[in-house]
């Protein structure tokens, strides 16, 4: 087999000039020999798929086999001589002999070459990757560091490359992922639940050679009990329930005067929901006791205590301003207790509340968001109905009196802003986001400073952000992007909140986006044509398609109401934009049931702050009812028999509710006296939403 050409390719025949004794072999000369000697090896055929380094370590395969003559797996300077003899390449290699391959390349001086050192020679990658680590799976505990190590091995191994979501990470300047070390390995400081999720790593340059980690974060867990106490006379029922969120999902258990419960079997106590709520069916003294409710799972465990006394004429717990409907209406406000249906109090538009404090804003306030982290408003102000200089505030220092300021964000434009809200995991939200009229872009903001932190195009995709949603399961920022023609259902983008890239489209996937409150449901829904999509987000991070219901309606609006009958399950309840109907929908189970006759919701026409001209507003974690508006009353459902519960008449265009909830209140006055000034805040934007709508001319402008 003639393996070398007949001919020398650089002077065209087999009398080139002879190597002189004495004559030195440079590297550059060196390398020009390895070039030729593969230039020599035939081309075999290839199907098209080999990439160049499986092409060069086939040259260099050929090459050894048909040097090494006597076949034991080495070359000896021999057979490089012999080689160069019959093959007459002194006359072609000019200032280097076969022998300089011994010279520079045998790494063990041993005075042989092995095909690991003729690949190093010729700069062969050789890259390797183990079955078994393939898949790489790691558990970390949030607010602990981790370390993921690529087990990619190889010669000459290049640079490893870390990706996330298809994100390279390498080149961003990250505040929590920044040190790749010299091995190649990735590492995350403080690991929070974003990070959850699939990291990819190979050589640069070989991506078909890939590894895979999924990261996992667990949580400890954190509880909550409610009521903290309560009285009862002998006889009647009595619940007492507990919230735990955590990952893994957090197991309950609980304790009476530190004592085991055992409810098996037990017809006077049992345990509803996996543990979640502990229900007695008639109280007697005995059942007097400070009850425990304990969460456990792999990495943690809390607790907390709700006390039950039983006494004959027990005193009534404390109704204060909590657990009560504050509903904004052409009136004014009213304060509805939701269990009974009753009226607490009624506050006409033209009444003053006690206690409060003016702030001038812009003209035509048409949204307020408390952010709970920094104790500030957020508040857009539209100067008119056109829009026409819509402009973003924030009233810093919201429950302290006396430090209030009103700040003017520099954004002129708004079309509308989003802060993701808290929960028991995630207490402290950073970031917030500014999107502008017509603007393919999201503007990033730090809260704490109120600064634009970067500007996130959207303009390859085409997207004008009409409403945002997020998850803290891997960090996924949700955007219902605009369709062109409005009736059509509108696409969705995902940013990554690690890297604040644009991972893609969310695949197949329209309308707006609603997120659980744990954030593992993502409820998506075009309003037009009343189709629900609903997705899971796995604790390693997978975005799941689950199943989609059709309900065949427009829509107004959706709510996430606890399940009363599995923990860390939800039932939505999504309401009519132009007829009588409301739907809840099992996330569960799929399953939907849809309540005629509550009454049509106010005409889309006569509600210009918004497509939710009927909203639907539950009472919170440990909420039974939620509300619902009509254009001349209120209805108030019972989540619990996912039915009607009662009917409050005479509230006009009651369509701005807010839950005030003392299961919110951390146990502070503080936070009650601060929801009182959020309503009194609220009852002003109300009143001048309304006026501005019947007169164009009255921009009110102060909030009480």
């Amino acid at each position: 087999m003639q393996l070398f050409p007949p001919t020398n390719p650089l002077s065209g025949d087999r009398s080139g000039v002879r190597k002189l004794p004495g004559d030195t072999c440079t590297m550059a000369e060196y390398n020009k020999l390895k070039s030729m000697l593969l230039d020599m090896q035939p081309r075999t055929s290839t199907d098209g798929q080999a990439n160049a380094m499986d092409q060069r370590r086939t040259l260099v395969d050929t090459m050894f086999k048909y040097i090494d003559r006597n076949q034991d797996g080495r070359l000896s300077s021999e057979e490089l001589a012999e080689i160069s003899i019959k093959e007459h390449l002194e006359n072609i290699l000019l200032e280097c002999t076969m022998q300089d391959l011994l010279r520079y390349d045998d790494y063990n001086n041993d005075g042989h070459l092995t095909l690991q050192e003729l690949y190093t020679a010729f700069q062969v990658v050789q890259l390797s990757l183990a079955d078994d680590k393939r898949l790489s799976i790691t558990t970390v505990t949030v607010g602990l560091s981790a370390v993921l190590s690529c087990a990619i091995q190889g010669t000459l191994r290049p640079p490893i490359i870390w990706k996330r979501n298809g994100i390279i990470l390498n080149f961003l300047d990250l505040e929590d992922i920044n040190d790749f070390g010299d091995d190649g390995s990735l590492y995350i400081t403080k690991v929070t639940t974003i990070h959850m999720g699939n990291y990819s790593c190979h050589a640069y340059g070989y991506e078909e050679l890939s590894q895979t980690h999924v990261l996992q974060v667990n949580v400890p867990p954190v509880i909550l009990v409610y009521p903290e106490t309560q009285a009862q006379e002998p006889g009647v029922g009595a619940s007492l329930r507990c919230h735990a969120d955590g990952i893994p999902n957090p197991k309950l258990t609980w304790l009476k005067n530190g004592l085991d419960l055992q409810p098996h079997g037990s017809k006077q106590i049992s345990l509803l929901a996996n543990g979640s709520e502990l229900h007695i069916g008639s109280v007697r003294y005995e059942d007097t006791g400070a009850y425990t409710c304990i969460a456990r799972n792999d990495v943690g465990v809390d607790e907390d205590i709700s006390s039950l006394f039983v006494e004959d004429s027990a005193r009534k717990t404390r109704l204060s301003v909590g657990n009560m409907f504050y509903v904004f209406s052409s009136e004014g406000i009213t304060i509805l207790q939701p269990g009974n249906c009753e009226i607490r109090r009624r506050i006409l538009r033209t009444e003053r509340i006690l206690g409060s404090y003016a702030v001038e804003t812009d003209a035509m306030p048409v949204k307020l968001f408390y952010d709970k982290s920094h104790d500030q408003l957020w508040l857009l102000s539209w100067k008119d109905l056109l829009k026409s200089r819509s402009t973003l505030q924030v009233i810093t220092s919201a429950s302290a009196v006396e430090q209030r300021q009103i700040i003017r964000t520099p954004f002129e434009r708004v079309e509308d802003f989003y802060i993701p809200p808290t929960n028991l995991i995630i207490t402290h939200v950073r970031f917030g986001f500014v999107y502008l009229k017509s603007e393919p872009a999201v503007h990033k903001i730090d809260l704490e400073t109120l600064h634009l932190v970067k500007t996130i195009s959207l303009k390859n995709y085409s997207c004008i952000p009409a409403s945002m949603a997020y998850t803290h399961l891997s960090g996924y920022y949700f955007i219902e992007c605009q369709a062109e023609d409005r009736s059509a259902p509108s696409s969705q983008l995902l940013i990554d909140s690690v890297s604040d890239a644009i991972i893609g489209p969310n695949p197949n996937i329209s309308g707006q986006p609603f997120i659980s409150p744990d954030g593992r449901f993502v409820v998506s829904v075009d309003k037009g044509s009343g189709k629900l999509q609903v997705q899971t987000v796995s604790f390693s991070g997978e975005l799941r398609m689950s199943h989609q219901a059709d309900v065949s309606i427009p829509l107004a609006d959706l709510e996430f109401q606890p399940s009363f009958t599995e923990a860390n399950q939800y039932v939505v309840v999504a309401s009519s934009a132009q007829g009588s109907k409301l739907v809840f929908s099992n996330l569960a189970s799929g399953r939907t049931k849809a309540l005629e006759n509550i009454k049509d919701p106010i005409p889309a026409s006569s509600w210009p702050w918004g497509d939710a001209n009927r909203v639907v507003v539950s009472s919170g974690v440990f909420g039974r009812y939620l509300v619902t508006s009509a254009t001349e009353s209120l209805f108030v459902l019972d989540g619990k028999q996912s039915g009607p519960h009662c009917e409050v008449s005479d509230i006009k265009r009651g369509n701005t509710v807010v839950w005030v909830g003392e299961e919110v209140t951390e146990k502070s006055e503080r936070i009650t006296q601060l929801e009182q000034e959020k309503s009194a805040l609220i009852k002003q934007l109300f009143e001048a939403r309304a006026r501005s709508a019947h007169d164009s001319s009255a921009l009110d402008s102060t909030f009480i």
